[in-house]
């Protein structure tokens, strides 16, 4: 099978996950100098960094060269989640967090939670009408950036704090800003579902 170039793009951000996890996993190791602890979370950031920007090169090299696949359109948003659950889950705990920038539990929770009623409610979709089909919705947008600029502005706190002493509460509103953006595009996508099944049903109906 040929993979088309923006699926390539797509598999390469999936791949740079692993070496993304395996720095941030030793940003606090003891038995690592602090200078080497501070290079494997540049590197982490710089990874994080890739791979943002390729998440916006795949989506338009696939319109650009009208080779948009089913392979692509389904690994593009699995990228997307593997990506923002390996990085909330690891700076919200003690292993990997970055030191003063520590994401509560609470906001990774809103944000993983979304995108696993998200899932559910797409297989319920598909098995009552055979079809589903997930618009992006102006706050699934928002949630998306907003969960981006979060990590790196994570990734980067120790340094930016030292240029902005506010940076720190701009963190924070980022990622409760992102948190709520995930909770109102859960919403709007639960709406969105359930007018899709309803206008399924009464066209069944009519037929």
């Amino acid at each position: 099978m040929r993979l088309s170039l923006a699926t390539r793009i797509t598999l390469l951000r999936i791949l740079l996950i692993v070496p993304f996890i395996c720095c941030l996993l030793k940003t606090n190791s003891q038995d690592l100098a602090l200078s080497t602890r501070v290079l494997l979370r540049h590197l982490a950031l710089g990874i994080f960094v890739v791979m943002a920007v390729s998440d916006a090169l795949d989506g338009y090299m696939a319109r650009r060269l009208k080779d948009i696949t089913q392979l692509g359109t389904f690994l593009d948003p699995v990228a997307d989640k593997l990506l923002m659950t390996s990085a909330c889950l690891l700076l919200t705990s003690q292993r990997a967090h970055v030191p003063g920038y520590l994401i509560p539990p609470t906001v990774v929770v809103l944000i993983i939670g979304k995108d696993l009623l998200l899932s559910i409610g797409f297989g319920i979709l598909y098995v009552l009408t055979s079809d589903a089909v997930v618009r992006p919705n102006f706050f699934g947008k928002a949630s998306t950036m907003l969960q981006l600029l979060m990590v790196g502005a994570v990734l980067l706190g120790p340094e930016a704090s030292d240029l902005l002493p506010r940076w720190g509460q701009f963190a924070r509103v980022l990622w409760w800003s992102a948190a709520t953006s995930a909770v109102l595009a859960a919403l709007v996508y639960i709406r969105d579902g359930s007018r899709y099944i309803e206008a399924h049903e009464r066209a069944t109906g009519r037929a």
